[in-house]
């Protein structure tokens, strides 16, 4: 069994996602869950930071099984469109067990 890779990212939702409807939105979003679900994602924590940054709305931890799921799950996300509708960056690693 190989050892889960986490994601940290921080990000805002670009004027495409503001363009589009509420049911657009929620068609999305509903999407984006089940390429969740179908790659073993899990969300950590999601943050709103609205309130402290002028740049970044959002943060987040996401927790991948491994890396074929993530690569997969990233793939998902391409045919999505998801980045036509966020912007921001985001940090790969591993566990950190000591120095």
């Amino acid at each position: 069994m190989s050892n889960p890779i986490y994601k940290s990212f921080m990000g805002r939702l670009t004027e495409a996602w503001y363009a589009l409807s509420a049911e657009q939105q929620q068609a999305l979003m509903a999407s984006l869950a089940a390429e969740q679900k179908r790659f073993g994602v899990k969300s950590v924590v999601l943050c709103d930071s609205s309130w402290s940054s002028d740049r970044y709305t959002l943060f987040g931890v996401e927790e991948f099984p491994d890396m074929d799921a993530l690569h997969g799950y990233h793939a998902a996300l391409s045919k999505l469109n998801w980045l036509r509708y966020t912007d921001g960056i985001s940090l790969i690693g591993t566990e950190w067990n000591g120095v």
